[in-house]
């Protein structure tokens, strides 16, 4: 099937690869797919090797995990596209595909996470996770419950272009709610 075909709204938002090129989450039809809005010098940083194990392995099965780069969280993303693929690669041996730098949060939010976040309104934590609290402890504004939190909130997406869960940023990519529900989407029968 042409990847736009049968294209979602939200697998027809246009978005730019890290190198330039026109594409947009319907060039990944067909896929389960975790997005993931990124930064290079966050505490959270360290996700991008959890991000890349979860796409080898379950890639073979129909998985991508798509990395957006985003700097409205304490400036944690200053680099150009070219300095952040040049770190991902080099520091966390990053393979899946990534995105050109885009706003996630407050003005100039882009189209996609502005549908993100209206499909998945809050984001699911862990037993007992405080992040938003601690990020208020340090004297951050954290925003409404449906805006994105910080660096490295992840949405999932099935097959057939629907958002289907969404998870705080302090949840790892192993962590099992977040493999379990990539699992039960993998293994959800196609329509």
């Amino acid at each position: 099937m042409h990847p736009t075909a049968m294209a979602t709204a939200i697998e027809r938002i246009p978005l730019t690869t890290i190198d330039g090129k026109d594409s947009s989450l319907g060039a990944y039809s067909g896929k389960v797919r975790l997005v993931v809005n990124v930064a290079s010098r966050c505490g959270l940083t360290p996700q991008y090797a959890g991000l890349e194990a979860l796409h080898e392995k379950y890639a073979h099965r129909g998985f991508a995990v798509l990395g957006f780069p985003a700097n409205e969280f304490g400036a944690q993303e200053p680099g150009s596209n070219a300095e952040i693929q040049e770190f991902c690669t080099a520091s966390y041996g990053v393979r899946f595909p990534m995105f050109s730098k885009i706003v996630v949060k407050g003005a100039g939010q882009h189209p996609l996470y502005g549908a993100l976040t209206s499909a998945r309104s809050e984001a699911r934590t862990l037993d007992g996770s405080s992040f938003r609290q601690k990020l208020i402890g340090y004297g951050i504004q954290v925003g409404e419950p449906e805006e994105i939190l910080w660096n490295f909130e992840k949405f999932l997406i099935d097959r057939q272009g629907d958002v289907i869960e969404r998870f705080s940023p302090d949840v790892a990519p192993d962590a099992s709610i977040v493999v379990a529900a990539i699992e039960q989407a993998l293994d959800a029968p196609t329509p």
